[in-house]
């Protein structure tokens, strides 16, 4: 059912990330009879609570979580002087990265003063992002090269998740391959996990000659074909996708999200995963899983290890309908930053239902 896979995901996704010794590395676990063990230690004794997986599109295979809001107009604007209270009301922060710690590749002014800052004041901070190009190992980076220290263990991307759906829904053992519609992250990932693929960045320069007669072969034990986001995407790589989830029975289409836009550079938005997930969906029919953000696996894993409630954790993000829903729908605070793709003319639209507990310019406006 939806909901023990999301228990079974959300488990998994605690496995994965126990340690930083283990962070970027397969994860040992095994299933027996729907519990999850460590291979070498007994079964778990706390269990975390069951939700349903989030699918956007209510494709029939999981429920999406209810676009929550927060009554009282667009909620309060944080300043220096106004943020306190949130702050010391939570014991963790989850922020989104694109567009808000920083824009393509270059960080936000004053970032890393804030993180500093909320680090001495004992919060616990994740960063999660629905961009699938780069690993867990490839974020890392990332932070790096930007200057903030950064642990393996609090980075969590959609690349990471979707390896994490197939490995509790034991993908590896049907003796099937995915087909790879992405970069170099997802590819990281399964790699992790032992799970056979093809295509990705592979499949960046191929071409179709349309002459008569002529039909494209494709691999007929390929099992789940993973969508991405994938600058190099063509016509090939969408013609074999279709073909693979067309015509190989119970093939899956998962997509690691949904985004309409997201930063490749500081200058402008350009176009997210949505377009490629929406071009397999358009001609297949088919609605995809949906394995990134807003699912409520990130904040099952979180309050298992740390002993928490959602009511201490604040999500923080650019976006309504990914970040600002994750929080909402998951009993968490929120704060939407309107240093990424929204706009204030936007959030303050009557036409958006999604309110945050609160909105500030930038995460710069936790403190002077």
């Amino acid at each position: 059912s939806a909901r023990a896979c999301a228990l079974l995901v959300a488990l998994c996704l605690m496995a994965l990330a126990a340690s930083p010794a283990e962070a970027f590395s397969a994860p040992a676990v095994v299933f027996r009879g729907g519990a999850m063990h460590r291979a070498t230690s007994s079964l778990l004794s706390q269990r975390l609570p069951l939700r349903q997986a989030a699918n956007l599109r209510g494709g029939g295979r999981a429920t999406a979580p209810k676009m929550s809001t927060v009554a009282g107009g667009v909620g309060e604007k944080l300043t220096p002087a106004t943020a306190a209270t949130l702050i010391d009301s939570v014991d963790v922060f989850i922020f989104d990265c694109d567009g808000v710690i920083w824009k393509g590749d270059s960080l936000i002014e004053g970032v890393p003063a804030i993180l500093d800052k909320l680090r001495a004041a004992g919060k616990k901070l994740f960063f999660v992002t629905n961009n699938s190009t780069k690993s867990r190992k490839g974020y890392k980076s990332k932070f790096d090269s930007l200057g903030l220290d950064v642990k393996p263990e609090e980075i969590f991307s959609s690349s990471f998740a979707a390896a994490a759906y197939l490995e509790q829904t034991k993908f590896k053992e049907s003796g099937k391959k995915v087909y790879i519609i992405g970069e170099v992250g997802i590819q990281e990932e399964l790699d992790l996990i032992n799970v056979p693929w093809i295509g990705g960045e592979k499949d960046k320069d191929q071409k179709i000659q349309l002459v008569s007669g002529y039909a494209l072969p494709h691999d007929e034990d390929v099992g789940a074909v993973i969508v991405g986001f994938d600058r190099n995407i063509n016509y090939y790589k969408i013609q074999y996708a279709q073909l693979c989830i067309n015509e190989n029975p119970g093939c899956k289409f998962i997509a690691t999200n949904l985004d309409a836009v997201t930063h490749l550079t500081d200058a402008q938005e350009w176009a997210g995963n949505g377009s490629m997930a929406g071009a397999i969906k358009g001609c297949t029919g088919q609605d995809p899983i949906v394995v990134g953000k807003p699912s409520p696996l990130m904040i099952d894993y979180l309050c298992d290890k740390y002993g928490l409630k959602p009511d201490k954790i604040c999500m923080v993000g650019d976006r309504l309908d990914t970040d600002i829903v994750f929080g909402n729908s998951n009993g968490c605070k929120s704060v939407l930053v309107l240093s990424g793709v929204t706009t204030m003319e936007k959030y303050s639209s009557p036409d958006n239902k999604v309110i945050a507990t609160g909105y500030a310019d930038a995460i710069t406006s936790f403190y002077d």
